[in-house]
């Protein structure tokens, strides 16, 4: 029964996810992790290797990550939908591994199944599985779910495999996005519900000794999180993705924080529209929704923790919901983005394990309960496969899928210059202008953004128009030699040999 739920599983999500074999890359950090990376499109080599291991990549450092886009190149080139189905074949692999995971520790194969649906289908996660970049979100939950696997095993036979197992596969997870630093959180979760290996029954010093015995087990795997942590915040500071506090101040962090704890909830029931930024903005209305969202997360705390015995599993999926969006909550702000639907990829099981579970409990004593739940969870499953195929047809190409984003946030200007270097390479030049003097209308302090306009604009001869949007640069940017070589180009004497404006 298992295996053939297991086989129904990945057929849903093939059925949902099929269409991204016919989805190329996007403008949206697809060129900086695969098609315009001259390390990874090399394939595997010993020159990508010492890279890989070596140097950050995407504000980041994880390096199995960037060699797996390396072996897809090594033996796809740049085929954009086989790199599509690698994805899809990891986030199939972690549906089943949430199955068979939940149902060894639990026993329960209805609400195991109905936790894994969820997780496959859901359409929050399309980010995570329809962009090649997000490679590192699929690639790093597969052994985040394989250590705790191997957690389980080890709480139910101790030994040095299954424990050293179990740190291994944290440690690569780490080496594929430093997102899962909070895997031992949760393994102290799971020795509470479902193993039971505290029993807060047995008197209190049994019950001392056991937690004692359990945390110290884990001294390992929090030593591996810190330095992960250390090395992430390190790389992060030194790229310059670690956002300026002064643009970002502590306080609207946190409160954007607690917004968003609420607002992960508020998509997870009703997702759409769904967007690829979603831009961090200080207001006055972000501060009293912070007030009414720490309210609301106070409220949900106090019940599922008064529940902690009745219902257990309440408690634990609420805290591997909080406990697991900590890194990328946005109290350290990394980017510009005030939510992002990959930040849910991991979380949302803990809400769908409560979900499943209270369901469950809920429904006792229901007339016709079987069929009820039967009809009900086949009604959510249609919807979500929908829902999800319709996200995923926005994934086709970096028109379609920057246009949606502009759906969700019009007056953001990166979608804007990045929709206007898109148009560029195509030809389309009079929508390139349109869009990238949207963007430095829009961001008046973007050196970047000015640069590109001028290597429009020297393009269709405005060469006056250029030199005003290179000198503009210059000043907001000093150090940008791109602009300082544009600037030169467009001044140089007509009979003087020259090159082509860059980026």
């Amino acid at each position: 029964m298992a295996a053939s739920i297991g086989v129904a599983l990945v057929a849903l999500t093939a059925m949902a996810y099929g269409n991204v074999a016919r989805s190329g890359f996007v403008a949206w950090d697809d060129d900086l992790y695969v098609y315009a990376n001259p390390v990874v499109t090399k394939g595997l080599t010993a020159e990508g290797i010492a890279w890989a291991l070596t140097s950050p990549h995407g504000a980041n450092w994880h390096p199995l990550t960037s060699l797996s886009h390396m072996i897809d190149c090594e033996l796809f080139g740049l085929s954009a939908g086989m790199h599509h189905l690698v994805n899809l074949a990891l986030h199939s692999a972690n549906v089943l591994l949430v199955f068979f995971v939940l149902l060894g520790m639990t026993g329960a194969m209805g609400r195991s199944a109905f936790v894994a649906a969820l997780f496959a289908l859901h359409p929050l996660h399309v980010e995570s599985v329809a962009w090649v970049s997000e490679r590192k979100d699929v690639l790093s939950t597969l052994f985040w779910l394989g250590a705790i696997g191997a957690h389980v095993r080890h709480a139910r036979r101790p030994g040095a495999v299954s424990y050293g197992a179990t740190l291994a596969l944290f440690a690569a997870g780490l080496l594929s996005k430093p997102m899962v630093v909070t895997l031992p959180l949760v393994l102290l979760l799971l020795d509470f519900w479902p193993l039971g290996r505290v029993d807060f029954t047995a008197g209190r010093r049994a019950t001392l000794r056991a937690v004692g015995r359990v945390v110290a087990e884990k001294i390992p795997f929090f030593a591996l999180s810190l330095a992960s942590s250390i090395v992430t915040v390190r790389v992060q500071t030194a790229s310059g993705a670690i956002a300026p506090s002064i643009d970002y101040p502590l306080d609207a962090r946190v409160a954007n924080a607690l917004v968003s704890y609420v607002g992960y909830i508020g998509k997870t029931i009703w997702p759409f529209p769904m967007g690829i930024m979603v831009p961090f903005e200080i207001d006055r209305s972000l501060y009293w929704k912070a007030a009414a969202s720490l309210l609301i997360l106070a409220g949900l705390t106090a019940i599922a923790f008064r529940a902690r015995r009745r219902a257990p599993y309440l408690l634990f999926g609420w805290l591997w919901y909080l406990g697991t969006l900590v890194p990328v909550i946005g109290v350290v702000q990394v980017g510009n983005q005030a939510m992002a639907d990959r930040y849910t990829y991991i979380p949302l099981i803990g809400l769908f394990v409560a979900v499943s579970w209270g369901i469950a409990d809920l429904s006792r004593g229901v007339a016709g309960r079987e069929r009820v739940l039967a009809v009900s969870a086949a009604a959510l499953v249609a919807a979500m496969t929908a829902g999800t195929r319709y996200q995923v047809s926005f994934w086709r190409d970096s028109e379609a899928l920057l246009k949606q984003g502009l759906v969700v946030a019009p007056n953001f200007p990166g979608l804007h210059y990045h929709l206007g270097v898109f148009y560029d390479g195509e030809g389309r030049l009079a929508e390139a202008r349109r869009e990238l003097e949207t963007a430095v209308r829009l961001a008046p302090t973007s050196a970047v953004a000015f640069n590109s306009l001028g290597v429009l604009l020297t393009r269709t001869g405005d060469l006056e128009g250029a030199r005003a949007c290179f000198t503009r640069a210059l000043r907001l940017d000093p150090k940008l030699d791109v602009a300082r070589r544009n600037l030169a180009e467009v001044l140089r004497p007509a009979d003087a040999p020259g090159g082509p404006p860059a980026r």
